[in-house]
């Protein structure tokens, strides 16, 4: 088998820049303050009852907070939200700061403003898969009010829908 066949990390980083996929913000209450990272890990697993999951890197500067965290806040982005969506991706970034909008939600957790759709779920279970966790939460508190279209990532960067 050729070589550049081979299951490695830059393999599969380079499979999953073909698989568009939504663009949602993981957030949390930390002892320090809020926290929040970018995720295209979203998933349903579910309905009854109600769970969903997403991964984390343990090397992450929010995993301290999600790994003590009992809650967490699940915001689906709108395409109108590439700005928002770098900020939460950018290491070092102030991502509760000006101009992010937020507030404190349901069970202490902070719900950003303006997307098309948000979710506190209750840490039921964190997987440990590789350099990352699989958390499981189950959904609490919601609201799927927002309007809009969603914010897709695609070959390393954000995209919109296209009829």
């Amino acid at each position: 088998m050729p070589a550049d066949l081979l299951a490695t990390p830059d393999l599969l980083r380079s499979v999953f820049r073909r698989h568009a996929a939504g663009i949602a913000v993981i957030t949390a209450r930390g002892d320090a303050g809020p926290v929040g990272f970018t995720a295209t890990s979203l998933a349903s697993v579910s309905a009854e009852p109600p769970l969903l999951s997403f991964g984390v890197g343990t090397g992450s500067s929010s995993w301290p907070a999600i790994a003590a965290a009992g809650h967490v806040g699940v915001h689906i982005l709108g395409e109108h939200q590439q700005e928002l969506a770098a900020t939460f991706a950018r290491s070092g970034a102030d991502r509760f700061g000006p101009p992010t909008a937020w507030r404190e939600g349901p069970e202490g957790v902070p719900v950003l403003d303006g997307v098309l759709a948000w979710l506190v779920g209750r840490i039921v279970a964190r997987v440990p898969a590789g350099d990352h966790r699989i958390v499981i939460a189950e959904v609490v508190h919601g609201d799927p009010a927002g309007t809009g279209r969603p914010l897709l990532y695609h070959q390393g960067r954000f995209n919109r829908l296209h009829d």
